[in-house]
């Protein structure tokens, strides 16, 4: 991260923290006022590579080459998978009794370390009835089913889950087993499971000697005076390394559980099917039917599972704010909390929209839970530190427990569900011109991972859009959505960049100029080329503004990035080719001599990169001198230059390293008589920082320039 020299403008903020309005073309609620109020100007390019290396998601931070990594390896394993759909970890009923055989098949290899198993079994023997909550899929019937048989309460009838909480001393009248469960307990507002239900079945249980387990949700409709307990699963590797020992001996599962496959499948936390059918995978892979890289496409498929059943689900199984919470924590995965829960009614706010226009938008102020729905999500908490505009502070942030949910849930919400598209176009819109960094950075990104998924619907319902919006915060979320696009790996994107920085079209042309800035450091030399002729465009209608200023911040952008010195011998390679071309480098340059490095401010990046290029004998201790002389020289870069020299001298005053840099520097900028005498008036007049006393460095770097 760089920091502004002093003589460079503070960039115009939006007020962090709050969304701003969509003032953009596309934007029909915007008013005849707001059209004729004088347009914001454009975040800096320099800002904008600032925003995408500070906020970027992990998958795609910035480093302006292509690498698709992430993204494209979750799709390609991803999306080749067949899909099974598995539900519970024994066959459904209705209502019946459950097999002897079934339950002493689940004991096997049913695991109770870092359970509450122990506590739970005491609590059932003791009460006889026994309420277990816990996030779907995590082994609750398995769970319930172990607890009858170990309270010796078998044969075990399974009730109806449609049975509502006043008919279950019915059912349980009815018949004679000792053990009954009913999973799924289904409730409501209107009849929620009270204390009295409890009495009346315990009651009953212990007349006859009996039991019951009834499981439910994470929020279910139950009375306050209603204990309850919630169920934990064992750790993955618990689990599977009880499976395979059971299935293939100690030896054999040890060797499959040190698979490098393996282990990265235990890192992402799954659950317990998930982890009975990893379990099958590895049992085929000893058997030789399939190869180790089969195992990687079999974990991406339960993936893809729980994602598909999170939106295949209805809203009594998972509600519409839920999935719009799952979608906002995809976007800013790894963020604060509070943000993404509060970014995520907006969102739901957007989807009512779509389910019933005519409804009013309305969301519920309380009702959540963090730990509640970060379970559903499979996500977890976490306190860090968040960089803002006023500095680091710390926050609590959420985090899906496997990295490549945030890219396959993206996937399936855009091409598996088009209804939803509507309201995540609205939303994204919102987003792009929130007054926060992290907000619209996440908002580009995460059009960037749906262009990666589907290109052409991305460009067409919103970056074309944005880029030829006349709101200058859409053109710049265009450009930041094309740039991490690219990073990874969608496809065309250079394509596109080339064709619109051509364009006749002045938005399209700046979006595409602002892009080859970030980007072009892949390819400097076509990127330069294709600034070069949309400059010389701009030139020859004799348009004194236009483009030329995005045009040199692109080469500002260039110049600073990792591919610097190949840029800088494309620079002075074409530096006196046209009239516009020597006006975009020199502005380019001079723009790039402004930065600094946040851990060293008081050296700017470009004299840094002159210190270690004399140190090394590389082309750019004689570049960089020549753009100087060509900056002092130049009538219309002179002041500028002068400006940015004084800023350096003041630097110099304050770091060593930059004093021992610039002193070698100036000698070689004053190759006539006129540059010697600017820079000498330079060194003699300069003042501190708000006219405080002359810096002790001028006459250190007077006298260095005497004695060259």
């Amino acid at each position: 991260m760089t920091t502004p020299a002093p003589a460079e403008a503070a960039e115009p903020k939006a007020n962090p923290g709050k969304p701003a309005e969509p003032g953009g073309q596309d934007d029909p609620g915007q008013g005849a006022d707001e059209k004729s109020a004088p347009q914001q100007e454009p975040q800096r390019a320099w800002d904008t590579r600032r925003d995408l290396d500070l906020h970027a998601p992990a998958s795609a931070r910035f480093t302006g080459r292509n690498s698709g990594v992430v993204a494209g390896e979750i799709n390609g394993n991803v999306t080749k998978t067949e899909h099974h759909y598995y539900g519970s970890s024994g066959p459904t009923r209705s209502s019946g009794e459950i097999p002897g055989e079934e339950l002493d098949r689940l004991a096997l290899t049913f695991v109770t370390e870092d359970t509450p198993f122990e506590e739970l079994l005491e609590r059932l023997r003791e009460e006889r009835v026994l309420v277990l909550t816990g996030v779907p899929f995590t082994g609750r019937r398995t769970a319930a089913l172990m607890l009858l048989r170990r309270a010796g309460a078998a044969p075990v009838h399974a009730l109806d889950r449609e049975t509502t909480a006043g008919a279950l001393l019915e059912q349980i009248q009815k018949g004679e087993a000792p053990g009954h469960v009913l999973c799924d307990l289904v409730t409501s507002r209107d009849e929620p499971l009270r204390e009295t239900h409890l009495l009346s079945l315990r009651a009953h249980l212990l007349e006859h000697d009996g039991h019951l387990v009834i499981t439910t949700g994470l929020r279910p409709s139950i009375e306050d005076d209603v204990r309850t307990w919630t169920w934990t699963a064992p750790k993955s590797g618990v689990l599977l390394r009880s499976h395979l020992e059971r299935s293939v001996g100690e030896t054999t599962a040890h060797r499959l559980l040190e698979l490098p496959e393996t282990r990265t499948f235990l890192t992402r936390a799954h659950q317990p099917r998930e982890v009975v059918a990893y379990v099958r995978e590895l049992l085929r892979y000893v058997s030789g039917e399939i190869q180790e890289d089969a195992l990687r496409e079999k974990s991406a498929e339960l993936l893809d599972e729980q994602v598909r059943e999170w939106f295949e689900a209805d809203d009594a199984t998972l509600h519409l704010r839920e999935k719009a919470f799952l979608i906002a924590l995809a976007a800013f995965d790894a963020g604060p909390y509070a943000l993404t829960a509060e970014l995520s009614d907006l969102l739901f706010q957007e989807l009512q929209e779509t389910v019933n226009s005519g409804w009013p938008k309305a969301v519920p102020v309380f009702g959540t839970h963090i730990g509640n729905r970060l379970r559903t999500a499979r996500a977890r908490p976490y306190p860090a530190e968040e960089m803002t505009e006023w500095g680091p502070v710390e926050q609590l942030k959420a985090e899906f427990l496997d990295s490549r949910t945030a890219f396959v849930l993206l996937r399936e919400v855009w091409t598996g569900h088009p209804s939803a598209r509507p309201a995540l176009v609205a939303w994204l819109g919102k987003l792009i011109v929130d007054g926060r960094p992290f907000v619209r950075t996440r908002a580009a990104a995460t059009v960037g991972a749906l262009a990666f998924t589907d290109l052409p619907s991305a460009m067409a319902l919103v970056i074309e859009p944005w880029a030829m919006s006349r709101n200058p915060q859409q053109r710049v979320g265009a450009v930041s959505a094309l740039a991490l696009a690219h990073r990874v790996g969608a496809p065309n994107i250079l394509r596109i960049t080339d064709s619109w920085t051509a364009a006749d079209d002045l938005q399209l042309s700046w979006v595409g100029i602002r892009v080859q800035g970030l980007l072009g450091a892949e390819r400097p030399r076509e990127a330069l080329a294709a600034l070069r002729v949309q400059a010389r465009k701009q030139y020859d209608r004799g348009d004194p503004g236009g483009l030329k200023t995005e045009i040199a911040q692109s080469v500002e952008l260039l110049l600073l990035s990792d591919e610097a010195e190949d840029v800088l011998s494309e620079v002075l390679r074409t530096l006196d080719d046209h009239r516009s071309v020597f006006q975009i480098s020199v502005d380019g340059f001079l723009r790039a001599c402004l930065h600094s490095a946040e851990e060293e401010p008081d050296l700017p990046l470009v004299l840094r990169t002159y210190r270690q290029a004399r140190l090394d004998g590389a082309p750019a201790s004689h570049g960089i001198p020549r753009l100087w002389r060509a900056a002092l020289g130049d009538p219309e870069f002179t002041t500028k230059a002068l400006d940015v020299l004084r800023g350096w001298v003041l630097a110099a005053d304050r770091d060593d390293a930059t004093s021992w840099a610039l002193a070698d520097l100036l000698p070689k900028l004053a190759d006539d008589a006129t540059a010697r005498q600017r820079i000498e008036h330079l060194l003699r007049t300069v003042r501190g920082d708000d006219g405080g006393p002359r810096p002790a460095a001028a006459d250190d770097l007077l006298t260095a320039l005497h004695r060259a």
